[in-house]
């Protein structure tokens, strides 16, 4: 039985919990529950109780790290469930006068998203703009028409994405909705070391930002690109000698144009390097 297994029926364990409208993990300890990954729970935190869902099952917490974390309060009720259905159509409704107040103060700013806490004493709204924009009035007029502590958070497109979801060019749900917990800075060094246009539209996602998954077979590519040729290079072949004209890194062969002119298809590992001295035969 895994520690994380003997946590759940005794002790104090470590868990991992996401909420509604972030994205992101948080730590916290439970004491005497038997959770499983997917449980919605209550939890305290330094802004009051909150729901969250169970994402990791960390194991059992030491004493010290069971000081430093917020607590989970118990599992979710039935009512717990009914209420957040409540809050969803009140976040709704908020969401569409904020929009409405935003136009009166004609401010440059994109409405994302509204967050209405468990305990309904704080409201979030999640924004996007260009830059800094000045929402002190707007902020007031908010809080005089919900009578609720309000909360206005500017987030940057790729949380946004993160935020909202949505289906990528391959079909499947944005990696950052669904298992991604943090972004990784995405250079154009990355799409030319695999190879790829240079099209936006072809390697941008839905925030128009080079998308995240170019990195995860980018190491695959690197080790490639150091064991493969270079286009331009010269070699030798069964067939004689010529020059490499395109790499195809992944099935690991090369596209060769021999000297008289032929080009011809090659595993990589049947081509050897020519230095211009060695005849083509030759061992």
């Amino acid at each position: 039985m895994s520690d994380a297994q003997k946590a759940r029926t005794n002790g104090v364990i470590e868990v991992g919990v996401r909420f509604r409208h972030n994205p992101k993990i948080y730590s916290f300890v439970a004491e005497g529950m038997r959770l499983s990954i997917g449980d919605r729970v209550l939890v305290r935190s330094e802004k009051g109780v909150d729901m969250g869902e169970v994402m990791e099952l960390k194991g059992r917490a030491s004493q010290e790290r069971a000081e430093e974390l917020m607590p989970v309060v118990r599992k979710a009720t039935e009512d717990d469930l009914q209420h957040i259905e409540e809050q969803e159509r009140r976040e709704k409704q908020a969401q569409n006068i904020c929009a409405e107040k935003i136009e009166q103060h004609g401010l440059p700013m994109k409405l994302i998203d509204a967050s209405l806490s468990f305990d309904n004493t704080r409201l979030v709204f999640y924004f996007s703009a260009d830059g800094r924009v000045d929402f002190r009035e707007l902020v007031r007029d908010l809080a005089k028409t919900f009578r609720l502590r309000i909360e206005l958070r500017q987030i940057g497109v790729r949380d946004e994405a993160k935020l909202l979801g949505g289906l990528g060019p391959c079909g499947r749900r944005l990696c950052c909705k669904t298992f991604m917990r943090d972004f990784e800075p995405v250079g154009i060094r990355v799409a030319k070391d695999q190879g790829l246009a240079l099209n936006p539209n072809k390697i941008s996602g839905l925030c128009d930002r080079l998308m995240c998954c170019l990195l995860f077979e980018h190491e695959t590519y690197c080790a490639l690109r150091e064991e493969l040729p270079e286009r331009g290079d010269k070699v030798i072949t069964e067939h004689g000698r010529g020059i490499v004209r395109d790499v195809m890194m992944l099935k690991e062969q090369i596209e060769v144009q021999l000297e008289d002119g032929t080009e011809i298809t090659v595993k990589a590992c049947e081509a050897r390097p020519w230095d211009g001295g060695e005849q083509a035969g030759e061992e």
